[in-house]
Formats: C-alpha cells, structure tokens, sequence
C-alpha cells in the first residue's frame, strides 16, 4: 500500500512538472500572439510576411521579413549541409571504428565544444574566420552567410554526434555479427546494418541540433553582416530573423509598431520552429517505425 502511494506520488509529480512546462509554453504563444497582433492594423499578413524591404524607422515604414526568413532558412540549410555529414561520420568513427583510447580521448572534447559560449564562437568568427574567408576568396566582406553557417555548423556537431554515437552504440551486436556471419565487410556492415538500425537516434540529434542553429542569435548577429537584403550567394551578408530581434528590441519604442513587428517576428520564428520539430519528429517516427519492422 505504502509503494502504491509513492507511485501515486511520484507519477502526480512528472504530470504536474509536464503540466507546467505545456502551460508555460502555451503563455508564450499566447504573449507573443498578443504583442504581434497590433502590427497588423497597419499592414496585412500577405505584405508582412512576402514583403522584400525591412525598414521600421522610416516614414512610412516597411516591415516586409521575406529578406529575413530567406537569410534564416539559407543560413540553417548551409550550416545542416556542413553539420550533418560531419557529425554522424564523426560518430560512426567513435563508435565503431576509433580504437578505445582514442575515443576515450576524442568523445569527451566533442562534449566540451558543445558547452562553448556562443559570444566565445561570434568573436572567433570575427576575428579568426571573417579575415580568413575574405583573403582565400577574394570577397569585400568576411561577415557573410558563409561564416555564420560554418560557425552554426561548429555549435551543431557536438550535439549530432554525441546522440549519433550514442544510437549507433546501442545497436545490438547480434545484427552486427549476423552481417559478418553472411561475409559482409566491417563498411558493408556499418553502411547497410549499423546506420539503418540507429536511424530513428540519428534523425533525433539531427533535430536537436538544427533546432539550436535555426534559433540561435548571437552568432548570427555577429558573423552573418547583419544585411537585411535577400542573398544572391553565400558570401553576401545576410540577417535572420533572431539577429533582427536581438539586434532591434533595444531601440524601438514601447508600443511602436515597429515594437510589435519584432514581437510579430518571434511569432513568426517560434511556428517554424514548431513547424519544423513537428516533421522532424514525425519522420524519426517513421524511421523507427521501418527499423522496428526490419527487425
């Protein structure tokens, strides 16, 4: 009777610890929803969101973020393009082929970069990467879309690999001596065994980590050039929607409608956040659901 009370307890607890986290989440929606609907006395939905010019303190003022979504979808797919490849390979060596000192060395000064502060990694970008990048390719800026990704890139995987590393470890052993059994090399083993069964870990840290590159702000302000102009390539300055946040909360005025358009941006940027989480989930879920079956 006495266990039967503690989990009572202990199960009431995570439901009040759950309950609070999905209400606390559900006031924030409400409050940006809130902030963000004023803006649109002054200008329509269509004209905000596809509008090409972002000029709040002119008269009248322009706040069209089309420019600002374009720079933060460009900078999250180039930084995934850089991440991705390099974080699972990453993890694959660690867990399957790095000899045990090796990893014991490698995996935990992966881990350590992933706890280095975003202000530490802009200033590198400043100083270190922008000269570089402007004196290898002959380009009059260094602070572009180019170094902003590389640096989202640099945040991201850690996170890709250590929850790579982490999936392909737990795949069961019994798979992988069944693929040498039938003659399959150690890369035939990895590439048509290991990989399939960790998918479902796999799609999850590529989620965890795109989530922190599409929403991160310091970096980008810093290293993206801070141009709210739509990019012809990936060396033209861009600004995403956090660095427009961070960059312009400080000088509009309490009630402006230029206030209220950066509160209309995180509206904006919380629902593809969420847009994206959602398909990202639901396609682990489907890879689980292929590697279940498989097996």
């Amino acid at each position: 009777m006495k266990r039967q009370h503690i989990d009572k307890g202990v199960h009431s607890g995570f439901f009040l610890i759950a309950l609070f986290s999905i209400t606390a989440l559900f006031l924030i929606m409400v409050f940006l929803f809130i902030e963000s609907i004023p803006v649109f006395d002054h200008i329509t939905i269509k004209e905000f969101i596809f509008g090409k010019y972002w000029y709040p303190t002119d008269d009248p003022a322009d706040f069209g973020i089309l420019a600002l979504i374009t720079g933060s979808v460009c900078v999250t797919l180039l930084s995934g393009m850089i991440a991705i490849p390099l974080g699972i390979m990453t993890a694959v060596y660690l867990a399957e082929i790095a000899p045990p000192k090796v990893a014991q060395i490698v995996k935990p000064v992966v881990e350590l970069m992933a706890s280095m502060p975003s202000v530490v990694i802009g200033f590198f970008a400043i100083v270190v990467v922008a000269p570089f990048i402007q004196k290898v390719f002959n380009i009059p800026v260094g602070l572009n879309m180019f170094n902003a990704s590389l640096m989202l890139a640099f945040m991201a995987i850690p996170t890709i690999c250590s929850i790579s590393e982490d999936a392909v470890f737990c795949v069961p052993s019994a798979l992988k001596e069944a693929s040498f059994a039938l003659g399959a090399t150690h890369f035939e083993t990895i590439i048509k065994v290991i990989i399939p069964a960790a998918l479902s870990g796999i799609c999850t840290a590529v989620i965890l980590g795109l989530s922190r590159a599409i929403g991160e702000t310091m970096v980008v302000l810093m290293a993206a050039g801070g141009a709210a102009m739509i990019p012809g390539s990936i060396f033209d300055p861009v600004r995403p929607l956090p660095a427009t946040i961070a960059a312009e909360m400080a000088e509009a005025a309490f009630g402006s409608e230029h206030y209220h358009a950066l509160f209309a941006i995180g509206l904006v940027l919380f629902g593809f956040t969420f847009i994206f989480n959602l398909v990202a989930d639901y396609i682990s879920y489907k890879f689980r659901q292929t590697g279940e079956a498989s097996l």
